[in-house]
Parts: structure tokens; sequence; C-alpha cells
């Protein structure tokens, strides 16, 4: 149990009990404040629960309202507010009848709440209720476990189908194919290969501490960038043209900025029509810099837009698989964007092509 939880249930009871015990055989004014409020249901109590930085309540027997304090009003707004109260008003009438109420409630919002409510009796006195909000360990373990499901996933594919062409190629004696057989091979190696490489990048990208800042002009950036997809672009008839600032320069990590902007170009080429346009933009502001990268591909629906930076999302998976794709660029797109205390923004229409801003200060935050 969380030890401001332990604190704050050992200070209820200790105070609620010590007003009972002592009002026996002192006279009030001889009791502390603090001990009076709690018995009494005085404005003193209220006062005394805000100190406490959890979500909590309390309700004394002959109160028929309960004491919450800030953090629990907090906890929640709107309708959300209504039921919370709802929730927190009957444990504690359950708990004030002598039953251990230990429970979690979902509230689908928006946004999403997922609480634990824990009430029990106050040393005969009255109920206590602490809320802990686990909304964001939920959706951490259930990205966690959708992540293992995935690699599992992406990894088993393409070692099963190398497991069954290795198979077909025993006792194979016809050379065609034979070399059919083994450029297969050769492909789904790859494709282990390229998701491995994605997920050590995405990793060390997650935890990164920059260890190679500096200067970086803007305009050399897009050029290596360019370079480095020019020869899949050309193949595919595909022009990627330049535009922006110049002598435009950004505080960063060059490896990881150089990595982003592949990424998103890689992306762009992939799902880009024959005889398309890639355009990579740089636009200087006061204190930051824009860099953008459009095309003139298929678009990404807008249902999806709101995912496409998640592990693994794809918005067709069958289209992305027959690229090539493992579904980690775009995350790791929003890592670097991270690190650097920038933001990423993305507009799209189907049919038309996507532009993506990053919009990084020019110092990098630490």
């Amino acid at each position: 149990m969380n030890v401001f939880i332990v604190i704050a249930i050992a200070v209820l009871a200790g105070i609620s009990g010590y007003a009972v015990k002592s009002t026996r055989s002192r006279s009030q004014s001889e009791i502390p404040p603090e001990a009076q409020a709690l018995a009494t249901g005085s404005d003193l109590g209220p006062d005394i629960l805000d100190l406490l930085p959890i979500p909590i309540a309390v309700l004394l027997r002959d109160n028929r309202k309960p004491q919450k304090n800030r953090a629990l009003s907090r906890l929640a707004n709107g309708s959300t507010a209504i039921l919370i109260d709802d929730a927190v008003d009957s444990a504690l009438q359950r708990a004030l009848n002598g039953e251990q109420v230990s429970e979690t409630l979902t509230f689908s919002g928006p946004p999403q709440l997922i609480c634990e409510l824990q009430a029990g009796r106050l040393n005969g006195s009255g109920a206590y209720l602490v809320v802990t909000d686990v909304t964001e360990k939920v959706r951490t373990d259930s990205m966690r476990t959708d992540f293992i499901a995935n690699i599992s996933h992406e990894l088993k594919t393409p070692v099963g189908a190398v497991a069954v062409l290795a198979e077909a190629l025993l006792g194979e004696t016809d050379q065609a194919v034979v070399n059919r057989l083994t450029s297969r091979m050769l492909a789904e190696s790859e494709r282990a290969s390229k998701t491995i490489d994605d997920l050590l990048e995405l990793s060390q990208t997650e935890q990164s501490v920059f260890e190679n800042t500096a200067v970086i002009a803007v305009e050399e950036l897009l050029d290596s960038v360019k370079a480095r997809y020019d020869e899949a672009a050309h193949q595919r008839h595909i022009e990627i043209i330049i535009e922006g600032t110049k002598s435009t320069e950004v505080v960063g990590d060059r490896q990881q900025l150089a990595s982003a902007l592949g990424n998103l170009v890689d992306n762009a080429v992939k799902y880009s029509t024959d005889g398309g346009v890639i355009t990579l933009r740089s636009i200087a502001g006061d204190e930051d810099i824009t860099i953008e990268v459009c095309d003139t591909g298929v678009g990404i629906p807008h249902r999806d837009l709101d995912r496409i930076f998640e592990r693994f999302y794809r918005v067709d998976k069958a289209r992305s698989r027959g690229t090539g794709g493992t579904g980690l660029g775009l995350a790791i797109v929003r890592h670097v964007v991270t690190n650097h205390g920038g933001s990423i923004e993305v507009t799209s229409v189907e049919g038309e092509g996507s532009c993506f801003r990053l919009v990084l200060p020019k110092e990098a935050e630490q």
C-alpha cells in the first residue's frame, strides 16, 4: 500500500480515536483543535484533510455528509465527478456498517478514469476512504501486454517463414527453385533484422540522454536525408525537393534528428504514388524551427491520425507488410521530437497526401 495511504489512515484513525476516547475523561476545551474538528465535523476537518496529497474522504458517525479533501475534488470533473461522489458515499456507508471495502471502478469519461477505492472503519467513530488513480498504470500495463504480443508476432512471422523455406530447400536440385527460395529467405531475414534494429533504436531513443549535442545546420541535415533516399525515390519516379529558410540552425542530437527525418522520408517514399513529389521544408521562427515532410501519396484516414505514433500501429496492415514497414518508425519520430522538447503534428487527406510538422526549439531541452 502507498506510504501516503498508510500515513493518512494512521493519522485519521489516531486523531478520531483520540477524540472519542478523550471526551470520556477530559473537557471539550482540553481536546486539541484538530481532534475536535474531526470529532464534531467542524470546518477544520476539511482543512486537515487538504494537507494530505492523496484523494481521501472521512464520514463521522454523527454526520450525514462526508468530508472530502481537495485532492479528491480535483480527481474528476463533469459527469465523472458525480459518479465518483456516488461511489464514495456508497463505500463510506458500507464501511461505516463494518464492511472492509476494496474495489476498482472504471469511468468511461472522457477522459477515461480508473480508480481503486479502499474504505474502512475509524476506531468505531466513523469511516475513511482513500482513492487511488490507476488509469496510467492500467494503460501502461495494457501497452506492455500489447507490445509483447506485437513483437512476438513481428519476429515469429519472418522466423517461421525462414524455417518453412529452409525445409523446402532440403533435397531441391532445381537451381531456379533454389534461387527463388533463398531469395525469399534473405528477404525474411532482412525483415526480422529490420524489426530488431528498429526496436533497439526505439529503446535507445526512449532512454536517451544527449551525448552528441551540437549546433546543426538544418539545410545540411535535410540535404543528407535527401541524399540517403534519392535512389529509392528515383526508382519510383518520385522527386524529393528542399525548400525553406537558409542558414537555419538548431541545437540537438544530429543522429536522432537524422533518424526521425529519415523515417518520415522513408514512409513518404513507400506510400507515395509513382511520379509524386516529396517536399522537405524548414521554417525559422523566433524561438523554434519547423521542419515539414510533405508528400503527394495515399494519405492517412482521419480515424487513424490519433494512433499512428503508437508502436506497431499500422493504418493498413497488408499494405505496410508489403512495403516492409515494422510499425515502429513513427514511434521513433515521436520520441526524438519529445527528447528535443518539441512537438509533432500531422495533417492528411486520403488520396492527396500527408504533411508531418516537427516543431523544435532552437535550444534543445536536456
